[in-house]
């Protein structure tokens, strides 16, 4: 049985993620986590709600039990519970910081509730994490953004899954619930990059491309303990 646990599915990749593990043979559930529940239906999807900051205190075992009224869900807890289950782990939790209000509430979504994520997935036995990162990201950065996205990728590294993939997309394209005017306008100026077939790894890639890389890499067998994938590599990935 495999099992993919999923934070941050309301968002331009990860509902894009969502669509690809439904999309999949290879998964049996579909566990999305979050501050609320998403208006979707699927056979595969269970979702559970809380405050993401207390995830370790969640009584997850119970949340999904008192929506299994024929034992749907029996199979899925049982899998977790008894660690009989490949568990696959995908964060594409992030915002920015003029939506978070301040660079510590940013830190707070970006890093924190990151990293409490995948916390609280290693101990329900995912063996691989694979995160929606930054080009750029690097915790040296004097970006903030830059510097978050490269924090939060070296605490996930210590953590000891047997697999990290960190996905480092460049602008993203796709049709978001909300309007952020500097990628709007970015978009506008980066988009003939697409047409022209130039410069793979600085240019806009879409936010189907990020998720069909992310669910293939999940489901490859790896050698290495941790990955970095471009931009252009999640772009061939995705043909």
């Amino acid at each position: 049985m495999k099992i993919a646990l999923i934070s941050g599915a309301s968002g331009l990749v990860g509902k894009e993620i969502l669509h690809q593990l439904f999309k999949s043979e290879d998964y049996d559930y579909v566990l999305s986590i979050g501050r609320r529940k998403l208006a979707i239906k699927q056979q595969k999807l269970v979702q559970i709600e809380g405050d993401m900051a207390k995830i370790d205190t969640w009584d997850w075992e119970s949340k999904i039990a008192s929506q299994s009224l024929s034992g749907e869900y029996f199979p899925l807890i049982e899998g977790l519970n008894q660690k009989t289950a490949e568990v696959h782990a995908f964060s594409s939790l992030g915002t920015t910081i003029n939506q978070a209000g301040s660079k510590e509430k940013f830190f707070a979504i970006d890093h924190d509730l990151v990293i409490e994520f995948a916390k609280w997935a290693k101990t329900l036995g995912a063996s691989k994490f694979l995160y929606v990162s930054s080009s750029g990201a690097d915790a040296n950065s004097s970006i903030f953004y830059s510097q978050t996205k490269g924090k939060t990728e070296e605490d996930l590294k210590a953590l000891g899954f047997d697999y990290v993939g960190l996905f480092r997309p460049s602008l993203l394209m796709g049709n978001r619930n909300e309007f952020r005017f500097g990628e709007q306008v970015a978009q506008l100026v980066m988009k003939p990059l697409i047409w022209l077939k130039l410069f793979k790894n600085i240019r806009p890639i879409y936010d189907y491309q990020v998720a069909k890389g992310m669910v293939k890499t999940a489901l490859a067998q790896k050698s290495n303990s941790v990955e970095i994938i471009s931009s252009g590599e999640l772009q061939d990935l995705s043909k």
